[in-house]
């Protein structure tokens, strides 16, 4: 077996935009203590979390719309003493830059991750993901599939699946924009519809400080408008073909973790990733909802941890 590679540096962010970020995030810095990082892609500077050891083995913890890198803190600080854990904001999300004339769709937003993953030098991932955080990072596995050692999935889809109702509403083209990125909302009532227990006020400010603006929504607005509800959608053949793609994933191990009271990524979407992955192992929190993390977060990490320490790494994934 080769040695392994040569852990990467880890590039060192520009004054500036460590500054920006350390100042929104200095009223919950308790909450969420984590150095910044920056990478310059070509449409902007893109914000990521690198914590625990440089050699650990890679956990990349993905977020969906409308939250950000905060939504995993919990699951940073359980991992990061014995795994390298990378959690990126999403171009246009929580630290990272928001320009105003990017693409903002699910081919962009997986080639700035991959861009990252190989910037980074990360092999023998583990992928964690929620929300849009499941289509990106199963475009990337369905990209680089060597590079991914194991699957954790919580309440996402990389499948065409039902799209409630007033998730529809959100993505008219004029209704639907005065509503997600003019009034806030999209963010602001995630933070009641998207968990089953109130959030506390500070976790609730950080939730949303990234969003403060109409300019800082534009992402919120184009995720929810980048869903593909019919054939001639731009994004719905790639969308088809990451779920075509996922039987190449089917020998990873896999963990399902689900909060069973979501109203948009219900239990008929957990169902369908324990029908493409039957050997997954699945922990269903009945009282939880949309945001897992918030709802039991401290049950999951638990879990997470416990689920990694049964499924080490082979040597031949390491050879891979």
């Amino acid at each position: 077996m080769p040695d392994a590679p040569e852990p990467r540096p880890r590039p060192t962010p520009p004054a500036d935009l460590a500054a920006r970020a350390l100042e929104l995030t200095a009223p919950f810095r308790d909450l969420y203590p984590f150095a910044p990082h920056f990478l310059a892609t070509g449409a902007g500077h893109l914000h990521y979390l690198d914590e625990g050891p440089a050699d650990g083995a890679p956990i990349l913890a993905l977020h969906g719309n409308p939250t950000w890198s905060f939504y995993w803190r919990k699951a940073v600080r359980a991992l990061a003493g014995d795994f390298r854990v990378v959690v990126p904001d999403h171009l246009g999300c929580g630290l990272s830059d928001k320009p105003r004339e990017w693409r903002y769709d699910l081919a962009g937003h997986v080639d700035n991750l991959e861009q990252l993953v190989l910037a980074l030098g990360l092999e023998r991932i583990t992928l964690l993901v929620h929300d849009w955080g499941g289509a990106i990072g199963m475009g990337l596995a369905a990209r680089r599939p060597e590079l991914v050692a194991r699957l954790a999935i919580t309440n996402t889809a990389a499948f065409h699946g039902p799209v409630p109702r007033r998730i529809l509403l959100c993505r008219t083209p004029v209704l639907g924009r005065l509503l997600v990125q003019g009034l806030n909302g999209f963010a602001l009532p995630a933070t009641f519809l998207a968990v089953e227990r109130p959030l506390e006020r500070r976790t609730r400010r950080a939730l949303l400080a990234p969003y403060g603006t109409f300019a800082s929504r534009l992402a919120l607005w184009k995720f929810v408008a980048d869903i593909p509800t019919r054939p001639s959608h731009p994004t719905f053949a790639a969308i088809g073909a990451i779920a075509d793609s996922l039987d190449r994933l089917a020998d990873r191990p896999t963990c399902i973790l689900w909060g069973e009271r979501d109203w948009c990524f219900t239990p008929h979407f957990r169902r369908e990733w324990q029908a493409r992955f039957p050997g997954a192992e699945v922990h269903k929190h009945e009282d939880a909802g949309h945001y897992l993390m918030e709802d039991a977060g401290d049950a999951v990490a638990r879990e997470l941890r416990d689920w990694l320490a049964r499924h080490p790494l082979r040597t031949a994934e390491a050879a891979r």
